[in-house]
């Protein structure tokens, strides 16, 4: 199968609602929100969100399906508190498009890693659930190490989410 990878765009507010939703109720401890909350947002924050993701040094990237369909989603934004850094966010692959022999995970994380590089960054950071072994085991087939660095999941203190960082020289 092929695909292509997009840039989110400002006009894109009902495709990502669409996919976030999707996303929470696929994977809902890979992320900060629960699907009821999104689901209650009105169109104002969509909008809200995708022009956050297409502000200058941010990126939001999908994988499209030969259908126009949005089966994955990548997000880049400067770290907080390291300048040199840049964290990566918003990871999702559709189940049907999941496996490193369709390649979905692994051609939104090259475009990311270019975007990031290409910007001048150090290396990137993600947290990931300590209970989301699949998605530890992509990022460390790919490059990544943990950090020793952790903090509470927000939606249930009582679980971790590990930082873990790339060099990108």
């Amino acid at each position: 199968m092929e695909y292509r990878i997009e840039r989110i765009g400002r006009e894109d507010w009902q495709r990502l609602r669409k996919v976030r939703l999707a996303q929470l109720l696929d994977t809902p401890l890979a992320f900060g929100e629960t699907h009821e909350y999104a689901s209650h947002q009105g169109e104002g924050n969509w909008r809200a969100r995708t022009n956050w993701v297409d502000e200058p040094g941010r990126i939001g990237l999908v994988a499209v399906d030969a259908d126009g369909e949005w089966v994955g989603t990548m997000l880049s934004v400067p770290n907080a508190d390291r300048a040199d850094a840049v964290d990566l966010i918003g990871v999702w692959v559709d189940p049907a498009h999941r496996g490193r022999e369709l390649g979905v995970a692994d051609a939104l994380l090259d475009a990311v890693l270019a975007w990031a590089r290409g910007r001048g960054a150090g290396r990137m950071l993600l947290g990931v659930h300590e209970a989301n072994p699949r998605a530890a085991a992509f990022y460390l087939r790919r490059g990544f190490t943990y950090t020793g660095g952790a903090t509470p999941y927000v939606l249930d203190a009582s679980a971790r989410i590990l930082e873990m960082s790339l060099p990108l020289g």
